[in-house]
């Protein structure tokens, strides 16, 4: 399992490098000024880290997706607790790599904003590492807990769902495997086109729980959360693996059987 390890870990860091520095070059410097942008970005970030990974492990990189993976019944449950702990590492030292890069341009941003780390205004820097609902960079968006939940549940539904597809033999209009990585990667990117103005989408809970841990611990505090009722958790990790997990069942159970009807000779199987 330690191939696996590693792959999962650098993958994750990957795509979490690359998307939250995305992030921090929109908040501290102005660029990257609407959401098909860094959509794009964070598209591209898990396209090349699937791409980089996919021959060393599974190349799930977010443990919804893993989780989906086993209720689905294409993995098995005992290499569950090394892809997660792989994946959550690798996001905690890309919050930290992320914040090696950017201190310096953080400390200057906070002078020039008169905002003090682990204070209320903090959160203009916190959301960086961690999502937020509302999103702070929408004064007028009001989200509520349950509207959250839902946005990233559903958010990772789809996800889930559209790699199902895009990766199963029975599903004859899937693309080649060397394009599946893309196909992947613009899924995300079009989801978070539309639920980044609610959540800022996060649809991987290893993606957010790991930077935010590291701006937890480096000053910004409880500011770092989302809120004071644990949404960090019941959005941002519960609901992505629940969205996936559905997803996964409702594969399984009605998309799958319709796909071996149309295709008698397809010969699915479980990886």
């Amino acid at each position: 399992m330690l191939k696996d390890f590693i792959g999962e870990m650098m993958g994750t860091f990957i795509l979490t490098l690359f998307g939250c520095c995305s992030v921090a070059v929109a908040v501290l410097f102005g660029e990257y000024n609407s959401i098909f942008q860094i959509g794009i970005v964070w598209g591209l970030a898990v396209t090349l880290a699937i791409f980089l990974t996919r021959n060393i492990c599974c190349a799930h990189l977010n443990p919804a997706v893993s989780v989906a993976m086993v209720v689905g019944g294409r993995m098995s449950a005992r290499k569950l607790p090394s892809y997660l702990l792989a994946q959550f590492c690798g996001a905690i030292l890309a919050g930290f790599m992320l914040y090696i890069l950017f201190s310096p341009s953080i400390a200057q941003y906070e002078l020039t904003h008169n905002i003090v780390r682990g204070t209320e205004g903090s959160v203009d820097t916190a959301r960086m590492f961690g999502e937020f609902y509302p999103n702070p960079g929408d004064a007028t968006s009001t989200v509520s807990l349950p509207l959250a939940m839902l946005a990233e549940g559903f958010g990772t539904f789809l996800l889930a769902l559209f790699i199902f597809g895009l990766t199963e033999d029975c599903n004859v209009g899937r693309p080649s495997s060397d394009l599946q990585p893309l196909f992947i990667g613009l899924t995300v990117s079009s989801i978070i086109f539309f639920i980044a103005p609610l959540t800022q989408a996060g649809l991987n809970p290893a993606r957010d729980f790991g930077p935010r841990l590291v701006a937890y611990i480096l000053g910004w505090g409880n500011y770092a959360l989302p809120d004071a009722v644990g949404g960090w958790f019941w959005v941002y990790i519960l609901a992505p693996i629940v969205g996936a997990s559905v997803a996964a069942l409702f594969f399984k159970y009605v998309l799958e059987p319709i796909n071996e009807k149309k295709n008698h000779q397809c010969g699915c199987k479980n990886n």
